[in-house]
């Protein structure tokens, strides 16, 4: 068997079990033309570059990627084999742009952890609290029940 990084044609079974993504998304990122396999007969056929694609949507969805922008992205990819600059240049921006969208959700995440970890402190203190009150009012309580019985 030919492994997956060398072989030059994939069917949509071996892509959906390499990546583990289902065929039907497979075949929604075709129907959204971010993959464009060719067909021998009803058979897609994709090329090694479609795999490559498929791992980068996969790769942008985790970062926050929109299907949108990942399109965007391999448009603009397309259209640069040639080095044309304004093409560059936005996909720089549209990277950069994504950076700080990341750089904000990290600071948010340490923000709501503090807050968390604030929120939680405060609870182990009033259950500590809580259950000492408690240990000091057995010892009453079991006083006043044996009084009661004599």
């Amino acid at each position: 068997e030919i492994p997956m990084d060398i072989k030059q044609t994939y069917s949509i079974s071996e892509l959906a079990k390499e990546f583990d993504v289902t065929t039907r998304s497979i075949r929604f990122y075709e129907d959204q033309e971010l993959l464009r396999p060719t067909r021998r007969g009803q058979t897609r056929i994709f090329s090694s570059k479609d795999r490559v694609r498929l791992k980068l949507i996969l790769r942008g969805k985790r970062m926050g990627f929109s299907l949108a922008e990942t399109k965007e992205l391999f448009d603009l990819w397309d259209e640069t084999l040639s080095g044309n600059e304004k093409q560059l240049l936005k996909m720089l921006t549209i990277l950069e742009n994504k950076r700080a969208q990341l750089e904000q959700q990290k600071n948010d995440i340490a923000q709501a952890e503090m807050e968390m970890d604030t929120a939680e402190a405060r609870c182990r203190e009033a259950l500590a609290e809580l259950q000492k009150k408690k240990k000091q009012q057995a010892p009453a309580k079991e006083e006043a029940r044996q009084t009661a019985e004599n």
